[in-house]
């Protein structure tokens, strides 16, 4: 498809922020020709927007946060991951709250109401990036790699390494040919066990809860530890099972790869433009994706 995109119809969520608590109400509305994504803080002064574009990006503290004046908009992979991948290019995002809904920690009901109300041409050609020479990000010291190169169409893989024995090496792939809304975007957000802690700290995590993420746990857990974490979410008990918090099985056995997948997809969509090339990523984070987002960016503003 060369032709841009919107949705039909307006597609409204609603919930509870992952890392603020808040109560959030999130409309996507559709949009015309050439205007991108873009979310519009509605319970602030003036309504101030923000472009979902890489050097709007202000933090990448376990989520993608982009800011523009007083506009400020957290934890916007995961819609904008499922926008983009399924085919939306222009977008209005009314907003009101710093966060949107994490909803099950997945994309899944976001993909689902974008297909629910279907997507529309627009006049305008799409807006590509041909990659013509290879694009690297490193931290040599976290074995984080994602790299770039040319090719015809766009393709993503993805290999997660924690050095953990739940977790493993797990690897995922996305291409023209994965049906992004059953088998990326159902794939939940993950946190360690040992980072719940640190977390609640530094005042993050305040929404969530083990229905909207999967935990991982490396070592057994005492009974003093396995009562902390339940006061911290509301729950009567908890048990442990193949190394996860058992609240519901998962999705895939490598769901955690996916959502790394799922992750990036949504970061490198802040270029802006539609990427044909291979984006090859090692142990990826929010950080690392949109440095790249905005070293492609960069090397768009010379041409």
């Amino acid at each position: 498809m060369s032709k841009q995109r919107t949705i039909v119809a307006p597609i409204t969520f609603s919930g509870k922020g992952l890392h603020t608590g808040e109560l959030v109400t999130m409309t996507v509305l559709p949009a015309e020709e050439n205007r991108g994504i873009v979310f519009r803080r509605v319970d602030l002064k003036g309504m101030p927007e923000v472009a979902a574009l890489a050097h709007n990006v202000c933090d990448t503290s376990r989520g993608t946060t982009i800011k523009d004046g007083k506009a400020k908009v957290s934890t916007i992979e995961h819609i904008i991951s499922a926008l983009w991948t399924m085919g939306v290019d222009n977008a209005l995002i009314e907003i009101d709250a710093p966060e949107t809904p994490i909803m099950d920690g997945s994309a899944k009901e976001y993909a689902s109401e974008i297909m629910r109300v279907g997507t529309v041409e627009q006049g305008a050609e799409r807006n590509y990036m041909e990659i013509q020479e290879e694009f690297l990000f490193e931290i040599p010291k976290k074995g984080v790699k994602v790299k770039i190169t040319p090719a015809e169409e766009y393709s993503v893989d993805v290999t997660v390494d924690y050095d953990s024995q739940v977790v493993g090496v797990q690897h995922h792939r996305y291409d023209s040919s994965v049906d992004y809304a059953a088998e990326i975007a159902p794939c939940r957000t993950f946190v360690f066990l040992h980072e719940i802690e640190i977390l609640l700290k530094l005042g993050l995590i305040k929404g969530g809860s083990v229905e909207s993420a999967m935990v991982v746990v490396e070592k057994p857990i005492s009974e003093s530890t396995k009562r902390s974490i339940c006061k911290t979410f509301g729950r009567d008990d908890i048990e442990v099972e193949r190394g996860y918090l058992n609240h519901t099985p998962l999705r895939f056995e490598n769901e955690i790869a996916r959502h790394k997948l799922l992750d990036i997809l949504g970061d490198l969509a802040l270029l802006g433009r539609r990427i044909k090339g291979r984006v090859e990523a090692l142990r990826p984070g929010h950080y690392a994706n949109t440095q790249m987002a905005q070293e492609l960016e960069k090397s768009l503003s010379k041409q």
